[in-house]
């Protein structure tokens, strides 16, 4: 791009036409300004006393890091500042209530993908900004569609913000000498099918009929030649989808505690899918569209599909001619239903 602009200035020229203009604005900048901070506390690390060591386990059982603890705190104090009635974030129990008149509500992943931290891998922050309903907590059990803003950030060779407003898709990335982010791409839109698929391959033995018959289909390449690719950072697949297309999947499983899925449905699924929408692609649990869901509860988990909507709606296609009750039977079943032949 030709001119400079800022996220700031962006933000400015590119108000959404919805109720609160300002302050979705003002709550991505000060996620933004809390980003720029962890993104020199994470480049730095060792040096200023991070470890990246495990301090315990946070309330629904994983393993919490003293990065997490650090994020989770910077993320929180900038909120605070900003026009947000609650905050959920991965690493509390419940929402907390920041300024009750406020007309917005953010749930939050401070720091997605801590463990990678120790083998240099990105990792990201991962939100999403809705209207304050009458009752704060419902706030929070609204479907993905009350979403009115979402985005997130990578953590990487380059800092990157990737930012869902107003319909639309944009990225930006921060320029470290002058400690702000700056627009390099505007209405990003992902290719509609890219022969590429991300699965966490190990794990066949416990998926899915369906999910096996999909991933055999692209491995015999019956029809188009396809790459494999998986980071293990939900942020970093997020990216290369916005930039090069493809699918993502991570599936419900047969492992204890996988059944449901395993990404946070109000600050991982929510978000991803709004920004996958509005860049043209498409988000699913495989049997449902992931921006009509609603949440039970705070942590609730479920399965996510989502990048190119070729590729997403090949996996529920699979899903639509195969009885939820039979999800478990073995692959060789479902081979003779494959999208390729």
């Amino acid at each position: 791009m030709d001119e400079r602009v800022t996220l700031r200035s962006h933000l400015d020229r590119s108000a959404p036409p919805t109720p609160h203009v300002a302050a979705v604005g003002g709550v991505i900048e000060a996620i933004a300004a809390a980003a720029i901070d962890l993104a020199a506390l994470i480049a730095d690390g060792p040096l200023v006393g991070i470890t990246g060591r495990n301090g315990g386990t946070n309330h629904d059982g994983d393993l919490q890091k003293d990065i997490d603890v650090a994020a989770d705190a910077m993320m929180r104090r900038a909120l605070r500042r900003a026009p947000v009635a609650a905050v959920l974030s991965e690493e509390a129990e419940l929402p907390e209530t920041l300024n009750p008149d406020a007309p917005l509500c953010v749930a939050i992943d401070p720091l997605d993908g801590s463990a990678n931290l120790e083998n240099n891998i990105s990792v990201g922050t991962i939100f999403s900004i809705r209207p304050r309903a009458h009752d704060i907590l419902s706030t929070f059990f609204e479907p993905g569609t009350a979403q009115c803003a979402a985005g997130f950030v990578v953590y990487g060779p380059q800092t990157t913000l990737v930012v869902a407003l107003n319909a639309r898709v944009d990225i930006f990335i921060l320029d470290r000498r002058a400690q702000e982010f700056v627009l390099i791409e505007q209405g990003v839109r992902i290719a509609p099918d890219t022969p590429e698929f991300a699965i966490n391959a190990s794990n066949r033995r416990h998926w899915h009929g369906p999910v096996r018959t999909y991933i055999d289909e692209c491995l015999a390449g019956t029809n188009a030649d396809f790459n494999m690719r998986w980071i293990g950072s939900l942020v970093a697949e997020s990216l290369r989808i916005l930039v090069r297309g493809g699918v993502f999947l991570y599936p419900a499983d047969a492992r204890p505690g996988y059944r449901e899925g395993r990404l946070r449905l109000l600050y991982e699924a929510h978000p991803m899918a709004l920004v996958m929408e509005w860049a043209g692609g498409a988000a699913s649990t495989g049997r449902r569209r992931i921006l009509e869901l609603g949440a039970k509860t705070p942590h609730q988990r479920v399965p996510l599909i989502m990048g190119s909507v070729r590729g997403v709606c090949d996996v529920a296609a699979i899903h639509e001619g195969i009885e939820p009750m039979f999800d478990n039977s073995d692959a060789p079943l479902f081979a003779r239903r494959g999208l390729f032949r």
